[in-house]
């Protein structure tokens, strides 16, 4: 089984326009995630895919691989389905660009999902983290998922999932990492699938996958990083890093 790593970079970002090229310690963002993903030792190869010449010169020029984005695209997986159409590979794992300090390990849970996939039943493998601030659970901004028993996604929303009717139990909320690892096949499937209803109202492309009857294997995991999306966040990331940095000596 063949798989790779595809690192999704737009230049344009609403809260925080070029931020994949803003630097973290002496390397830009974009920069950091590909080296760190490559580190990792998971993958038969990594790519940055980009609709920017800034980036593509950026990971090129120090080595790395990039592929050019021909057209636009609506959601991130439409982008990864076109940088992979002609690349050999059998599983594609979505790296987000904007989340550095990736974790061999969460990464590892992904990889290791479709190699014991003796069934061959995963379209999509995920990763999930648990969540206990209230203000996050009610927060659409952080999207939550729940799973069947045999951990198969059942829902992804940016409402509370389960609805907390009965006020004398306290159900467990999970937030959704978007870390995704892909079968190759359902990822070209789901490109040239119209959005529906689910999708289009909350806004949310991993409902697509379900919405036309494909399995999402959903992981739980611990801390995952930082998430760059605004300047704050990108403080905190080299304060993070100055951290593990001194730890390291």
């Amino acid at each position: 089984m063949k798989i790779i790593a595809v690192i999704p970079a737009r230049y344009a970002a609403s809260r925080f326009p070029g931020k994949l090229m803003a630097l973290l310690g002496d390397r830009s963002v974009i920069l950091t995630t590909y080296e760190n993903t490559v580190r990792t030792g998971l993958f038969d190869d990594v790519f940055v895919a980009t609709d920017s010449e800034i980036i593509y010169d950026e990971i090129t020029k120090n080595g790395g691989k990039a592929i050019m984005s021909r057209k636009e695209h609506q959601t991130g997986s439409d982008r990864i389905a076109e940088a992979v159409e002609n690349l050999d590979c059998d599983v594609v794992v979505n790296v987000q660009g904007d989340e550095p300090f990736v974790k061999k390990e969460a990464l590892g849970k992904l990889t290791e999902a479709f190699r014991n996939d003796s069934k061959n039943e995963i379209s999509l493998a995920t990763l999930a983290q648990k969540m206990d601030n209230d203000e996050d659970i009610n927060n659409p901004n952080a999207v939550k998922v729940n799973w069947d028993i045999n951990n198969f996604a059942l829902y992804f929303s940016r409402s509370p999932i389960p609805y907390p009717r009965e006020t004398e139990f306290r159900a467990d909320y999970y937030r959704h990492i978007g870390i995704y690892a892909f079968r190759k096949k359902a990822l070209l499937e789901f490109s040239k699938l119209p959005m529906r209803q689910n999708e289009r109202a909350e806004k949310l492309e991993q409902l697509r996958y379900l919405e036309y009857g494909m399995k999402i294997k959903v992981l739980e995991t611990g801390f995952m990083g930082i998430e760059i999306d605004t300047p704050e966040d990108l403080e905190r990331a080299n304060a993070y890093l100055k951290k593990l940095q001194t730890a390291d000596k």
